[in-house]
């Protein structure tokens, strides 16, 4: 009888137990955006690994991690998980924010810790009463796809603590050994590499008796001739020539203009241009290479010896030393950028891609035009900063009025300013430094890389059910180019007619062309238009806020 009533009073507990449970639901409501109890969330992590069968643990990836493999398995990833998950796998974006329970950090343990097979198997079928979606194809017999972004989650994983420390002591002890030492393991990527523009910044026309593209014969501006030449400099917007004293490199006053197929003379002014210019005399055969120019243009430039360990932008300018490496391949011993967080990561192409000076200067009596004493790995910060700007000040040197870069090399610059930067989007989410067949080593051309992220409807805008709707030019028109208008090549690369893109990503209303005399993507195409027609085309764009176009409503 005793057990019988303490069985009861059990029911009755339990019974109790959950009616006040289910009234604190009831009062607290059923919202996907409140924050999953601990208890909650392990019993939804239990729950998803009970439903994947024990016979799909322990199948093995049939795709070996390669770059193609890789690169394939990024695609796959920006096209179907991205906008829940985020371009780096973090799940902090508005999508993944709002759903019940949160959308996992795919670099977390929880998730990385599962074997290849779980991780495929929840790709193809799913986790129900999640907002985790099905992506197999019905009578399928192996997704490539669903296998190779299992690669590519897999690459998301960051360093472990232990993997840190032994990063951190192989950079203290290793040494470079050159990009040639690479080659051996990562044989693609190495020939891919080797034919880009980092690869070849200066060539040695003895070694590439193709380097110099202008026949000399037409030079009238400052004779010279090859054989005084140890490093052509430029092969995209002009080419430069450098010749060797002792153990310097100074430029001769003449460039090619590649564009322009002219030759012209070459002398920084003392005075509004590069800052430097100001503690240096006038004369070239006074402004060595080495304080001002090949910091960037080599890996390891040694301010002391002059000497570097390998000339262009080898593996080493963005790995950092690779003995320990080369010797003991392993990902605890090499710096990745990719491991790093979006600052560190961005930072490895800032260091040379932007204006500024060293936080210190001069530096044993010499002015630098590069960060002296960074490599990857350590912060930036501590060594560089960026040239300033006030916004409104008339054009410079360096900026336009609204603090977009108005000279060459200040990608960074544009970009640290950006909502993508902000967002955690990196430099190489769009470029591929190893080489693609695309234009500024873009991972895809350009128009299909923007849209893997902003493609109609996109939570990320447009918010167009069409690029036509967004654009108002016909799809595939030069009008339709997502850089026509949000990176427009404003910004002067010196020689007449060379133009980049701009990095910041924002639209420069026609309005704001009239107001600061910025120039207007509008009329960079319509050539024989202004900036007014430009303003009054657009107020015909309804789905458009007349307030960022920056007009009073009342006029339309």
């Amino acid at each position: 009888m005793k057990a019988w009533k303490a069985f009861v009073l059990a029911l009755l507990l339990v019974f109790f137990a959950g009616a006040i449970g289910t009234a604190l639901l009831i009062h607290r409501g059923f919202r996907a955006t409140n924050q999953a109890l601990f208890l909650e969330a392990t019993l939804t992590r239990v729950a998803r690994d009970l439903s994947i069968p024990s016979s799909e643990h322990h199948h093995a990836n049939p795709f070996a991690p390669s770059p193609e493999n890789l690169n394939e398995g990024r695609e796959v990833f920006l096209a179907q998980c991205q906008s829940c998950h985020g371009h780096d796998g973090s799940g902090l974006t508005p999508m993944g924010q709002s759903l019940y329970p949160r959308v996992p950090d795919l670099r977390g343990k929880a998730t990385q810790k599962l074997t290849d097979g779980d991780i495929h198997y929840i790709i193809e079928n799913g986790v129900q009463l999640t907002g985790m979606p099905a992506w197999g194809h019905p009578h399928q017999v192996q997704n490539d796809d669903s296998w190779k972004l299992v690669l590519f989650i897999r690459s998301l994983r960051p360093l472990t603590q232990q993997e840190q420390f032994h990063q951190t002591q192989a950079s203290a002890s290793a040494h470079y050994v050159g990009s040639q030492a690479c080659k051996k393991c990562h044989r693609e990527i190495y020939e891919h590499w080797q034919k880009t523009p980092m690869a070849n910044v200066v060539r040695d026309p003895r070694q590439h008796p193709d380097a110099i593209i202008p026949d000399l014969a037409t030079n009238n501006v400052y004779k010279f001739s090859q054989d005084q030449v140890a490093f052509v400099y430029g092969s995209m917007w002009k080419q430069r020539y450098f010749i060797k004293v002792g153990d310097d490199y100074f430029p001769l006053p003449v460039q090619w203009e590649i564009v322009n197929k002219k030759w012209s003379k070459y002398q920084v002014p003392q005075t509004g241009g590069d800052w430097w210019a100001a503690f240096y005399p006038p004369e070239n055969m006074h402004r060595p290479t080495g304080p001002l120019c090949d910091g960037c243009h080599s890996v390891d430039y040694d301010i002391h010896t002059k000497q570097v360990a390998e000339w262009n932008v080898g593996c080493e300018r963005c790995h950092g030393p690779g003995s320990e490496h080369s010797a003991h391949p392993g990902r605890d011993n090499i710096v990745n950028p990719a491991h790093m967080n979006y600052v560190a990561a961005s930072d490895t192409c800032i260091q040379c891609h932007s204006q500024g000076q060293p936080l210190s200067n001069p530096i044993e009596g010499k002015y630098y035009d590069w960060p002296v004493g960074y490599r990857v790995g350590l912060e930036l910060a501590h060594y560089w900063k960026l040239e300033d700007h006030s916004l409104g000040e008339p054009q410079n040197f360096l900026y336009f009025p609204d603090g977009t870069a108005h000279k060459n090399r200040m990608q960074g610059n544009d970009f640290v300013q950006s909502v993508m930067y902000r967002r955690g989007v990196t430099c190489f989410d769009c470029h591929d430094v190893h080489g693609t067949p695309n234009y500024a080593q873009l991972r895809k051309p350009a128009n299909i890389l923007c849209l893997d992220c902003h493609g109609p409807l996109s939570p990320n805008g447009p918010r167009t059910a069409t690029i036509e709707e967004h654009t108002h030019h016909k799809d595939g028109s030069a009008g339709s180019q997502c850089v026509a208008c949000h990176m427009p090549a404003i910004e002067t690369e010196g020689p007449a007619n060379t133009m980049i893109h701009a990095h910041t990503f924002r639209f420069i209303a026609p309005a704001m062309s009239e107001k600061y005399n910025i120039p207007s993507p509008c009329t960079l195409c319509h050539t024989d238009k202004t900036a007014a027609w430009a303003t009054n085309a657009m107020r015909q764009w309804r789905e458009r806020s007349p307030w960022r176009l920056g007009q009073n409503p009342a006029s339309n």
